[in-house]
Order: structure tokens, then C-alpha cells, then sequence
């Protein structure tokens, strides 16, 4: 054991970045074709390219970014994204999907970093990232031209920061953490939960250790003004990239469509300022989540922690008769229901052994605060949602679980469950490898990884 412990001590961040690698890259750009949401995102790429304005119910961030990607390796606009299955015509795609990979072999790293500074043990870190790399969802939506693995990043990557600063009383890290958090909502809303969660936790300790007028200066540039500067200047580079009128001219105002080229109201307006198009595009962004909308793979809040309704997101005939490769956005059980079991086991361990876990109440609070604030508001949210909203909340699971784990006084006993969990979780982990990745599997083979009618 203290050989392992020596080696994780050494190589632990290195192994798993080696391993995210071999993951998140392996028949990297496959298919190649359209999948699932890319029928969106690439389209807006493509728009960024053109300069025709679009509509989008989330922020721009991560869109502008796999667009940046896009240009540096040379992306030339003209493929439609039109359905999924839609053959690409050659393999400048494979730049619109390196950025969402490149996040989510990240990200791993950064739990593992994340776990060292909330005080697991070096052993428990490397088992948090393993076991991100062995989760077969998070691997399947950093894949393709997606949002939630940027996401992820920049939101755990905010997380780390502010505590790598708290620390080392570092103005200029708490500065790049909130920049952090800010990029985080700035690709989805519901990003916001990372900022929530630290401001809480900035709170918490300065309420604690009465912070002094220019560590609370600090704070405030670093959590409040700096993210809304940078979302809003996000959304002037937007703005900048998109300046003739295309597909999203019908979710605007006529004012709003007279600054765009090409429009039937350029010029007949006066040009509203910055600030009021930052306004009327959010509002209408707000608005635009319509619940009467609905999708076959959609799935209520409460059904995530179970994973009771999977997505589908793309197939094809196999080479061989009798065969077919399918996509699906389906999760490792042992992570999402051993997730679930020890959320409920951590609240219960606090209630009847509140005095044992008192020296570690604060690292509890963190993370059960973390799962409920991901997951709680979307009660509230009446729009059509799906499995991979539940992401955020998921990966708090899995660090409650290490962290219970972790906690077992006896030795020996700590490592045998530390073993045994990540043993099933790679064999499950394997077994589900095929919907994973789209390789091409008999009915058989099927029906043994759809486990209940609603996975299909």
C-alpha cells in the first residue's frame, strides 16, 4: 500500500492524464457524421463564420470558442448540419470537436487537484479522477460539438482556483477563478450554481475569520463585477461576429434587426446601444424556454439520479450483418447509483454521528450543498431537460462517495472498497464501451445493455 501511495504521490496527476487521453481520444472523430446536438452547435459555428446572426437559448461562450478552434485548423463553412447521420464531406469537423475532447480529458486532472485541496487523501484523489474517466456519459458528451464538457471545466476549474487563493492570499488567482466561474455561465446558465457555491463558501470563511476591507474588496471584484464585465463583454464579441441578418432576426426587435446587414429594417431605426441588445437578447433568451416544448429522450429532474431515461443520440448498420453501431448518452450505474446511495448515506451520517464527522462538517457542507444546488432548481424548470443536466450534480456524487470512503478509519478496509469500487466501475464501465463509442453490436448485445424499456 505505500508503494501505491508513493506512486500516486509522485505520478498520481500524470497517470490519470495519460489514461483521460487514451479515453477521450480513442477512435477520436467517429463517426463521421452529425450527432445528436451538433445539428445546433455546428450550424452556429458556421454562422460565426458567415457573420448571419443566430438564436440560442444559452450564452455564446463555448460556441465561440469550438469556433475559434474551427478557424485556427483552417474550418471552411458550407456544410449544412442539416440531420444527424449527415456524412461530413471531409475532416476540418474534427476541429469543431477537438476542444469539447481537450476539456474533458481536463477535467479529471482537476477533480483530482480539487479532492487534494479539500483535504482527501492522495489515494482518494486519484480514485475521484479515475473514476470521472470511467464514466461513460461525461466521456460520450466530450466528444462531439457539445457545451457541457467546457462547462465542467471552466466550473470545477473555478472551484479549485478560488481555494488555491484563499489560500495563498493571491489577488491575482482569485481574480482568474471568478474569470473562471464567469466563463462557466457564460456557456450555460446553469453554470451560475459554480459562482453560487463559491460565494457561499467566500462567505462562510470571511464570516469566520472576519475578513479585512481589502481581502473583501478582493472578493468582490473577483466574484461579482469581474464575471459580469466578462459576460457581458462576451456578448459584445457576439455582437462583433454577427453582423448581417440571418436565421435568428424573428426572436428580435425591429430596432435590433435594423443593425443588421441585409435586414428589412436596416436604417429605419435609430441603432439601439450595446447595453439594450445585451438586455433584449437575454430576456429573450430567458423567455424562449417554452414548456409546452418536448423530446422523446426527454426526462424530469428527479429521474437523473437513477438514470431512468438515457439519449439516444445516433446509429448506423453495422459492417457485418445482423449488426448496429448506436450512440447513446447512457452513464456507468455503479457511478450514478452509488452516487445517489451515498448522497443519502452522507446526510445520514451527519445526522446520527454528527460529533465524529464535526472535524470534517465543513468539506460536507461543501459538497452535499454543491449536489443540491445542482440539482434542486431544476424542480422549478417547466422547459423540456435531459440526462446530461444532471452532470454537475453527478460528479459532487461521486466525491461524496470517495469521501465516505475515504473516511473509514480501518485501513485495510478502506482500500479493499476502494478497490472493489473502481473494479465494477471498469467492468461496467467496458460493458457499456459499445454505446460509448458507436461500435457495432448484435440485437443481442443490445438487449443485454438496455436494462429496462426506457433506455431504449
Amino acid at each position: 500500500m505505500e508503494r501505491i501511495e508513493n506512486f500516486l504521490s509522485r505520478h498520481g496527476w500524470i497517470t490519470l492524464l495519460v489514461l483521460s487521453l487514451v479515453s477521450h481520444f480513442t477512435l477520436f472523430g467517429y463517426p463521421k457524421e452529425v450527432v445528436f446536438d451538433e445539428v445546433h452547435f455546428g450550424k452556429f459555428a458556421t454562422d460565426y463564420f458567415t457573420g448571419n446572426f443566430f438564436f440560442d437559448l444559452h450564452p455564446p461562450l463555448a460556441k465561440l470558442l469550438i469556433t475559434f478552434f474551427g478557424w485556427i485548423g483552417g474550418y471552411q463553412p458550407g456544410f449544412s448540419f442539416a440531420s444527424i447521420g449527415q456524412n461530413f464531406p471531409d475532416s476540418s469537423y474534427l476541429w469543431l470537436r477537438l476542444l469539447p475532447v481537450i476539456a474533458g480529458v481536463l477535467l479529471p486532472i482537476i477533480i483530482y487537484f480539487l479532492c487534494l485541496k479539500l483535504h482527501f487523501s492522495k489515494t482518494a484523489s486519484f480514485v475521484a479522477g479515475l473514476l470521472i474517466i470511467l464514466e461513460n456519459s461525461l466521456l460520450v458528451q466530450s466528444r462531439f460539438i457539445l457545451l457541457d464538457s467546457l462547462l465542467l471545466l471552466f466550473g470545477f476549474g473555478g472551484i479549485l482556483l478560488s481555494i488555491i487563493a484563499r489560500e495563498r492570499k493571491l489577488m491575482w488567482l482569485s481574480f482568474l477563478s471568478g474569470a473562471s466561474l464567469a466563463c462557466a455561465f457564460s456557456i450555460k446558465w446553469t453554470g451560475l450554481s459554480f459562482l453560487g457555491l463559491v460565494i457561499l463558501w467566500e462567505l462562510w470563511n470571511g464570516i469566520r475569520n472576519k475578513v479585512s476591507l481589502k481581502g473583501l474588496i478582493i472578493k468582490v471584484v473577483s466574484f461579482c463585477i469581474i464575471p459580469v464585465l466578462l459576460y457581458m463583454a462576451i456578448f459584445e464579441v457576439h455582437f462583433l461576429l454577427l453582423p448581417k441578418s440571418g436565421t435568428g432576426d424573428a426572436f428580435l426587435t425591429t430596432a435590433f434587426q435594423g443593425t443588421l446587414a441585409g435586414s428589412q429594417y436596416a436604417g429605419k431605426e435609430p441603432a439601439p446601444s450595446f447595453i439594450s441588445k445585451f438586455l433584449e437578447l437575454n430576456k429573450v433568451m430567458y423567455t424562449a424556454n417554452s414548456p409546452s416544448l418536448t423530446h422523446p429522450y426527454g426526462s424530469k429532474w428527479w429521474t437523473w439520479p437513477l438514470m431512468l431515461r438515457p439519449i439516444y443520440y445516433w446509429n448506423h448498420a453495422g459492417d457485418v450483418p445482423g449488426t448496429e453501431a448506436k450512440i447513446y448518452l447512457i452513464g456507468n450505474p455503479v457511478l450514478y447509483w452509488g452516487g445517489l446511495l451515498s448522497v443519502w448515506l452522507l446526510f445520514c451520517s451527519v445526522l446520527l454521528h454528527f460529533r465524529k464527522y464535526k472535524p470534517k462538517l465543513e468539506i460536507m457542507a461543501f459538497l452535499s450543498v454543491g449536489y443540491l444546488v445542482n440539482l434542486l432548481p431544476f424542480m422549478f424548470i417547466a422547459r423540456v431537460m435531459f440526462l446530461y443536466h444532471y452532470f454537475t450534480a453527478l460528479i459532487f456524487s461521486i466525491l461524496i462517495m470517495v469521501f465516505l470512503i475515504d473516511s473509514i478509519e480501518n485501513r485495510k478496509t478502506r482500500y479493499t472498497l476502494f478497490i472493489l469500487l473502481v473494479a465494477l466501475s471498469l467492468v461496467l464501465f467496458l460493458f457499456f464501451v459499445p454505446l460509448t463509442y458507436g461500435i457495432p453490436l448484435s440485437e443481442h448485445g443490445q438487449a443485454l445493455r438496455f436494462w429496462f424499456n426506457s433506455w431504449r
